[in-house]
């Protein structure tokens, strides 16, 4: 990596210190070198961290197979004609992934090592005392004591497993192990319904393997988009208990799979199977042995508490991305990052608004949003006014064989406010991003009904919404 020998002498102290080369890691090394400040890494791993080795990048590329073998299958539909029996070929698949994380590491290694030329430290860093990480490299040689003026924790989290049930990396699996799966079991259970649980069923359904959804779908989106998509599965085939919460006395591993105890919607209990069991619980995060109570910082279930500019209760120390709990995305991070850097540097950056930050799920149908949904506005005293507008009526989202879906403004009826918005459907995590901004600048339901849309576009169903909550949608 990068030439160590750059930066401070011996006895000095960088300006920084960040523990952890994640997304947001990474992205405030490269911030800092903007503004001039002497900046170190320590990363045990790879740079890039989980986003880019373990979970957004590797699994796209994935779902991005997927959305192809979707389309073969599909081809007569558009009049294309495919010769031949269609099969999927996963180990193809795999290494495409592989190659894509591979390239994207490279540009970032460039990034560091020619470009910003950040010095990588390659090993465990742990807090020693105020202002100094210990860093016991990965070679095996001596240890190293970095200083830093200042210190941002970047040491992420890892897939949480189901209590008294570990992961073998065989019969139980989590997402780290899905990305490098050398062969792909015709079965699989998998367990929770967020983000990562619903990316791999719609990754693995359409792969053709059996799947079966045990947990709530997507419970931090809207009730109906979480209807909705369990209603999607169900069409693909995915078999989805919404309700049931097995425990590791539910479980049997055998030498040739899992079977799982569920209840179903009326509480029938149930006996599932496959080859392989998925966890997708949840995350915890990686607080242990880094040396926070060596200077005191807060710390309480896996999750370091930071004020608005990502300071903990030290002063001087920072904390971004999933270990400070506020919102674990890789986007959210690389924003915390640069707030983090600017801050140190004595700027005064825009405080981060979770709320002014989408989330985006990648299953498919795909799943946007940004602000609050209709029951959290709700439950927060607004007066809360909805407009809802379906793709099926949407020319683009017809052209393109994708039907399934709607847009959901939620607003404020006394004060105007844009409160959140939904999309589901096609192209969902992309339209999301200007939807964003507009909450940002304080956009109003009434602004975007003003704004023009291009014809024929999918986003032509955010105009629509927000027409319909005021009372006039055009194609419905």
């Amino acid at each position: 990596m990068a030439d160590e020998q750059r930066g401070p002498r011996d006895g000095e102290a960088y300006d920084v210190v960040i523990l952890g080369g994640g997304t947001g890691g990474y992205v405030a090394a490269i911030r800092a070198k903007q503004l001039g400040l002497d900046v170190a890494v320590v990363e045990r791993s790879k740079l890039g961290g989980t986003c880019l080795h373990e979970g957004c990048i590797p699994t796209k590329a994935f779902l991005k197979s997927a959305d192809v073998f979707d389309e073969v299958q599909r081809s007569a539909e558009f009049g294309v004609d495919v010769a031949g029996d269609i099969t999927f070929n996963y180990p193809a698949a795999l290494a495409r992934s592989l190659k894509v994380v591979s390239g994207q590491y490279k540009g970032l290694q460039f990034l560091f090592d020619k470009k910003y030329q950040i010095p990588v430290f390659a090993g465990r860093g742990k807090i020693a005392g105020p202002g100094t990480i210990e860093v016991t490299p990965n070679d095996g040689s001596a240890p190293v004591a970095l200083k830093g003026r200042n210190l941002i924790i970047d040491t992420g989290t890892r897939p949480r497993a189901i209590k008294d049930l570990p992961f073998d990396g065989k019969r139980i699996i989590n997402s780290d192990h899905a990305v490098v799966l050398e062969e792909l079991p015709k079965s699989f259970i998998i367990r929770g319904g967020g983000a990562v649980g619903v990316e791999w069923a719609s990754i693995y359904g359409r792969y053709g393997s059996k799947v079966t959804l045990v947990g709530r779908v997507v419970p931090a989106e809207d009730e109906e988009a979480g209807t909705l998509l369990t209603r999607a599965f169900k069409k693909q085939g995915i078999d989805v208990y919404p309700t049931s919460r097995p425990t590791a006395e539910d479980v049997e591993v055998t030498d040739s799979g899992v079977r799982m105890r569920v209840k179903d919607n009326r509480g029938k209990e149930d006996v599932i199977a496959a080859e392989v069991l998925l966890v997708a619980i949840g995350r915890q995060g990686n607080v242990e042995d880094i040396g926070l109570e060596t200077i005191g910082v807060t710390h309480e279930n896996g999750i370091i508490p930071v004020d608005a500019m990502m300071q903990t209760n030290v002063p001087n120390v920072y904390a971004i991305g999933d270990i400070n709990g506020q919102q674990m995305l890789a986007h959210t991070a690389m924003h915390m990052g640069v707030i983090a850097i600017e801050h140190i540097a004595g700027q005064s950056p825009y405080p981060l608004d979770i709320l002014n930050s989408p989330m985006v799920t990648f299953c498919r149908p795909e799943i946007a949003s940004v602000g609050l949904t209709e029951k959290q506005a709700v439950e927060r005293g607004h007066n809360v006014k909805i407009g809802k507008f379906p793709m099926r009526p949407n020319g683009k989202a017809v052209i393109e064989g994708e039907t399934e879906g709607f847009t959901k403004v939620v607003g404020d009826a006394d004060t105007n406010d844009l409160l959140g918005m939904t999309i589901v459907g096609p192209h969902a995590t992309e339209l999301i991003g200007g939807v964003a901004m507009g909450r940002l600048l304080d956009v109003t339901p009434e602004e975007i009904a003003m704004s023009v849309y291009p014809h024929p576009t999918v986003s032509e169903v955010i105009h629509e919404a927000a027409l319909d909550l005021l009372g006039h949608a055009l194609h419905i």
